[in-house]
């Protein structure tokens, strides 16, 4: 289940309450759903209760408008625990068969995850551009338009701070990858950074190279799972396949990737877009450590079959679901990197 997914599922809920008379309120046009800022509070949370009771209609208690969300939302498939926090906030925790079909989602679409009709029915008004920033964020908005379901119409160009620097110098300066995340990744009232000693080091403080590293590290660590005979499954047994802080925190960003493409075409903001990329990445590479020590062990099996590993007690689940969820991460950093034109190569 996707924010957006879980968004509508809240929406439908308020709506169904009010319609059998438990609720009296105004039903909104549409529910926001974030992921809590601290772990061990759900995997998203929400604060409809809260807005329902200060609506023009006065609902009356948060908590009490919560509580009967909260009985209703637990009897929804996909959701596995509801807890209301104080003042009324909602704290929703997917089941893992929910995290399960997300990640069997993405591997099924592939670098085209996130496309979708969300903007089916909008128009976007977008106009020609002459100078290079603008024109370069038309383009590429106009690709985010088509990969959401939306339609371009005449109108203005983006507005953008112009680029101090000419197309071919920053082509011949960067190169057309890092040329395009300069000017792509800053918000559009933002001066873009053009240092090509920070936009072409291969450090970890470069954004750029550690989107593009994280995308090319996922690929590797699927050819090491092959090399160990590891066929990546999302399907959980006997428990949560996806338990771990840092699967349910990279998870929660990936399932955002389709609603991150709305946004950044309906507001006309590629920048959007460039820094949800670097957000997986930065998850990624805390997820991924627990691959990397899972491949340790499962080859050091191997050399000394005669002595157990400390992960052979876990399920055979978690061996095939993790290399699953790397694969699709890297297939979201491709499909993103992809609407910016930036290339995704599979090493660094």
């Amino acid at each position: 289940m996707t924010p957006a997914q879980l968004s509508r599922t809240v929406l439908h809920t308020v709506r169904r309450a009010v319609e059998d008379d438990e609720l009296c309120v105004a039903v909104p046009e549409r529910v926001k759903v974030r992921t809590p800022p601290r772990p061990g509070c759900g995997d998203y949370a929400t604060n409809v209760a809260l807005l329902l009771a200060s609506g023009e209609r006065g609902g009356g208690d948060a908590l009490v408008i919560a509580e009967v969300l909260r009985r209703r939302l637990l009897r929804t498939p996909g959701i596995a625990r509801v807890d209301v926090a104080d003042p009324g906030f909602l704290n929703i925790t997917l089941d893992a068969g929910s995290h399960a079909q997300l990640v069997r989602d993405i591997l099924s679409a592939g670098s085209r995850y996130g496309h979708g009709d969300a903007l089916a029915g909008v128009s976007v008004p977008l106009g020609p551009a002459n100078e290079v920033r603008a024109a370069l964020v038309a383009h590429v908005v106009r690709g985010l338009v088509g990969a959401a379901g939306g339609v371009v119409i005449a109108g203005h160009g983006p507005v953008v701070r112009a680029s101090p620097v000419s197309g071919a110098e920053l082509l011949r300066s960067l190169g057309p990858d890092a040329a395009r995340w300069a000017l792509l990744r800053s918000a559009g009232h933002d001066l873009p950074d053009l240092d090509p000693a920070r936009l072409l080091s291969q450090r970890e403080d470069n954004p750029l190279f550690r989107v593009r590293y994280a995308h090319a590290r996922a690929r590797a660590l699927m050819r090491n799972a092959g090399q160990l005979g590891l066929a990546p499954e999302p399907q959980p047994e006997s428990g949560a396949a996806y338990d771990h802080p840092a699967e349910i925190g990279l998870l929660a960003l990936l399932a955002d990737h389709p609603r991150t493409i709305e946004a950044a075409a309906r507001h006309r903001a590629p920048d959007r877009l460039a820094r949800h990329l670097v957000a997986v990445a930065d998850a990624f590479f805390r997820f991924q450590e627990l691959l990397q020590d899972l491949f340790q062990d499962l080859s050091h099996d191997r050399l000394q079959p005669s002595r157990q590993s400390s992960r052979q007690s876990k399920p055979p689940a978690v061996h095939r679901a993790r290399p699953a969820l790397a694969d699709a991460t890297g297939a979201v950093l491709a499909g993103g990197l992809h609407l910016l034109g930036i290339s995704a190569p599979d090493h660094l």
